[in-house]
């Protein structure tokens, strides 16, 4: 059954609403890295950090991954609403990596919004069940209605394994991107329309696509500037200037509503709209390079606790730490180990982090930068949090957001904690 939008949902939608986007945060998750349709303007780059525009991203994610990703940073971002799949590819020409990732998602996160990004080609045969799965947002790039047109905008399209080229590739394409809108609307997902404003090729076309687009459902439209980027063919093309794209804007939304804030976000975006997460790169980086094997390798959970209940101690403090594992009948306490003689500075956190390596995670309820760095960096994910054990056990096994809360600051020790087991220096 799909999943009902509220007003909720597009309150809290910074895409679709200018006022939510200084309140609520998005996170593309990057798993589908191949595309079925080659643009003029797209050069998809999968490690540029300080490129900011779709089709880049600083890593690909497997399904799995991308929730490991998306739990992780839900503990450095509490405001996320929306969970978006927009490449660096399309989505599905990376089905099965798409639809595994919105399972995964759905099952762990059944609160957040989701939405995709797609060019439509091989959008249609997957509505029912992303309806099913709680997307309740879809955006379809078309650039133009007219195949004459568009076969200037793309190089090929390629379908059911063969490649079309030309007029007969456009053709191809639109059909079935229109064929989506209606099938789209039939579920209650609203769909927007991205076209981005070409000069010269399909600017003055643009209103018509926002015309035959209002007539099959679609609910609002993004008129994008294009960006002229390198070794493409379309790298010679100026970019259109902010009278240009006021004209385009101002005749398309006779048709449909316009969105104007679009931050031409990456496929690995995370964070508020157009302040993107600086630390997000090194999270990504991170769950990219553990593997499944490393996980499999690091079964346990070690805690810093007082009496067996609650992650109740800063980790200078703490003498033992209690060790955790899933079992097919719940989390159980396996045994407990102690931290390393106080007093050695550095080496005492190195010498901890050697005594914790089958761990996947230490929770504490503060620690200070060098340890938890030091620990991190060794492959044990440092946690803060204060609350009940379990709560922390069933957020790292089974990726469920832990709900933290923050320490007076005299709990917080900095790059000059000692290891002395006396709190915060």
């Amino acid at each position: 059954m799909a999943k009902l939008i509220t007003e909720n949902d597009i309150h809290k939608h910074p895409c679709f609403n200018e006022d939510a986007k200084h309140k609520y945060a998005r996170v593309h998750l990057p798993v589908a890295p191949k595309c079925n349709i080659q643009c003029n303007y797209c050069n998809r780059k999968y490690d540029c950090v300080n490129e900011s525009r779709p089709g880049v991203t600083s890593g690909v994610l497997t399904p799995g991954k991308a929730t490991m990703y998306l739990k992780e940073l839900s503990e450095v971002i509490d405001n996320i609403s929306v969970v978006g799949i927009a490449g660096p590819g399309d989505p599905f020409a990376n089905a099965e990596e798409t639809m595994e990732t919105l399972r995964r998602v759905n099952k762990e996160f059944p609160e957040k919004i989701f939405c995709l990004s797609s060019n439509g080609l091989e959008l249609e045969p997957h509505i029912d069940e992303i309806a099913t799965l709680g997307v309740t947002h879809v955006t379809i790039t078309i650039n133009a209605v007219d195949p004459e047109i568009s076969a200037r905008i793309y190089r090929w399209v390629r379908f059911q394994r063969k490649v079309y080229r030309g007029v007969a590739g456009a053709a191809l394409l639109l059909e079935r991107q229109l064929k989506c809108i209606p099938l789209l609307k039939a579920h209650g997902i609203v769909v927007k329309i991205n076209s981005i404003i070409i000069p010269g090729i399909n600017d003055t076309h643009i209103p018509e696509v926002a015309r035959v687009c209002k007539e099959l459902g679609a609910d609002i439209m993004n008129c994008i500037p294009l960006i002229p980027t390198e070794d493409t063919p379309f790298e010679e093309i100026e970019k259109p200037t902010p009278v240009e794209i006021m004209r385009v804007r101002e005749f398309s939304k006779e048709h449909l509503p316009m969105m104007s804030h679009c931050a031409r976000c990456r496929a690995d975006a995370a964070g508020l709209l157009g302040h993107d997460l600086s630390d997000s790169y090194h999270i990504l980086q991170k769950v990219m390079t553990t593997s499944d094997e490393e996980l499999s390798n690091k079964p346990f959970v070690a805690v810093a606790t007082n009496e067996g209940l609650l992650v109740n101690l800063h980790l200078g403090e703490a003498m033992h730490l209690y060790i955790y594992q899933q079992t097919p009948k719940g989390f159980q306490f396996k045994e407990m180990r102690a931290l390393p003689k106080a007093g050695g500075g550095d080496q005492r956190w190195v010498d901890l982090a050697k005594t914790i390596k089958d761990c996947r995670a230490l929770l504490v309820s503060s620690v200070g930068e060098n340890p938890k760095s030091i620990i991190n960096n060794c492959g044990t994910n440092v946690i803060e949090m204060t609350g009940l054990i379990d709560e922390g056990l069933e957020g790292v096994y089974n990726h469920k957001p832990i709900k933290t809360i923050a320490k007076p600051n005299e709990f917080k020790c900095g790059s000059g904690c000692k290891g002395n087991a006396m709190g915060c220096a």
